[in-house]
């Protein structure tokens, strides 16, 4: 499980800035169900020593009674119980605040480890921004600037040392057959039928579900057989929680759904055919595509619609879910069982190209074939040469191109590649990563030292 960073603090101390600075992009996945604050966004940090979710909060007022900033309060507190760090953003220009003091109470209730830092320090001496500060009681405050990126890493460094160690890696549970479990997670919104799916999936095989000792956040493992192939369902809809549930934020946690992506092999992205495919299904795939994960979307309550709705559906599902073309896409109806063989076969073949070998011959030949097809733009004088190719990696494959000038292709060429390598290898349901890496001149600079040596 990737570990969990907050972003907390009062509205405007910065906490925006220091996540797009982290995540090292504005595409933010938000939470904008009903019920879940506007200004929740959550997303990928990036350029540390290992992989994290930081999740930006809306400004926290805690004493809010009633209406956005009690529902923002309402959301950070969720977030909170859900971290493995708090990083409590003060402001150094406004000095200590009656509510930083307020935040830091409710920070040291919760149990969580926090990290004080005081933004917006550039211009001025440590012991100055730090000062007033220290009576929070909350450790030696750390001065940064969200928007000039001073002591940022290091910051992020502190927070990751607090965080649970990288689980190690152990070998995949197998089944009788010697098969490895594919990890599948079941996401989407809160009521498109993730749980009605889940049932039927188990039921089918009467397969009597447990819970994974030392699974974090709720999650549920859940292991069941069809023929000779082995899957594991993981579960964040809470399908065997007990007790009623009534907020919406305890149906749905964007934290865990995260987490449940990062965990799997291949993701079911549902989608439900009888409401909107929203902003929120975009996100949420995105997020997925980020990650590297093999996909399959599952249209579900397809039964009861007429010719001409079917048809908008996969208008809208073409329009917002276009550059989801390397999945395939099913359409289903999970209370009734149907379409469900035909979904578990996609994934097994998302799973199958996910953990594809490609021999080096094989790429370079094919490397060579697209370079003849198209050969990658010029940069002034310069063309770049791609020369031979290898695998680097799976789930998702990577390939890693060797060649000079390769710094100069562009975003468009890459994509083009993907396509072609996904296309020749018949690579469907998984995305595929290419990696550019320029061999070294070794005679460079021998032309200089023989004219220094003159």
């Amino acid at each position: 499980m990737l570990p969990t960073i907050v972003l907390v603090g009062r509205p405007n101390v910065g906490k925006s800035t220091l996540f797009n600075r982290l995540t090292k992009t504005r595409a933010a996945l938000v939470a904008d169900f009903p019920g879940l604050t506007r200004d929740r966004h959550y997303g990928r940090g990036l350029g540390a020593v290992r992989p994290y979710l930081v999740v930006d909060t809306g400004g926290f007022e805690p004493k809010a009674k009633t209406g956005i900033y009690h529902a923002m309060a309402k959301q950070t507190r969720q977030a909170i119980a859900e971290s493995d760090v708090v990083i409590f953003l003060v402001d150094a220009r406004e000095g200590l605040s009656a509510q930083d003091r307020t935040i830091a109470d409710l920070l040291r209730r919760s149990g969580r480890p926090v990290l004080l830092a005081v933004n917006k320090s550039e211009g001025l001496a440590a012991e100055r921004a730090a000062a007033d500060f220290h009576e929070l009681g909350l450790g030696s405050p750390l001065p940064i600037s969200s928007a000039h990126g001073d002591n940022v890493s290091d910051l992020v460094e502190l927070a990751l040392e607090k965080c649970p160690p990288p689980a190690t890696a152990e070998p995949q549970e197998t089944g009788e057959m010697g098969d490895r479990r594919i990890k599948v997670a079941i996401v989407g919104r809160p009521n498109v039928g993730k749980s009605t799916l889940i049932n039927t999936l188990l039921g089918e095989e009467r397969v009597i579900a447990f819970d994974e000792p030392g699974t974090t956040r709720d999650s549920l493992y859940l292991d069941f057989d069809r023929g000779a192939r082995h899957y594991t369902l993981i579960d964040t809809a809470g399908v065997r929680k007990r007790g009623k549930v009534i907020e919406v934020v305890e149906k749905f946690s964007v934290i865990k759904t995260l987490q449940a992506i990062e965990d799997a092999n291949v993701v079911v992205l549902l989608v439900d055919a009888q409401g909107d495919v929203s902003e929120q299904d975009a996100h949420i795939a995105g997020f997925i595509l980020e990650a590297g994960r093999a996909l399959v979307v599952a249209i579900n309550k397809w039964d009861d619609l007429s010719t001409t709705a079917r048809a908008n559906v996969k208008r809208e599902i073409e329009r917002k879910l276009g550059f989801l073309s390397f999945a395939a896409q099913h359409t289903i109806s999970a209370r009734d069982g149907k379409g469900i063989g035909a979904l578990l076969k996609s994934i097994d073949e998302a799973y199958a190209a996910a953990m594809s070998k490609l021999p080096t011959p094989k790429l370079t030949r094919a490397l060579a074939r697209a370079v003849e097809q198209q050969q990658p733009p010029r940069t002034g004088m310069t063309r770049p040469k791609l020369r031979y190719a290898h695998q680097g990696g799976m789930n998702p494959p990577l390939i890693v191109i060797h060649g000079t000038s390769l710094a100069h292709v562009p975003a468009t060429y890459r994509r083009y590649l993907e396509h072609f390598f996904l296309d020749v290898f018949q690579l469907r349901g998984t995305p595929l990563r290419i990696q550019f890496k320029t061999g070294v001149n070794p005679y460079a600079g021998a032309a200089t030292h023989r004219r220094g040596r003159r």
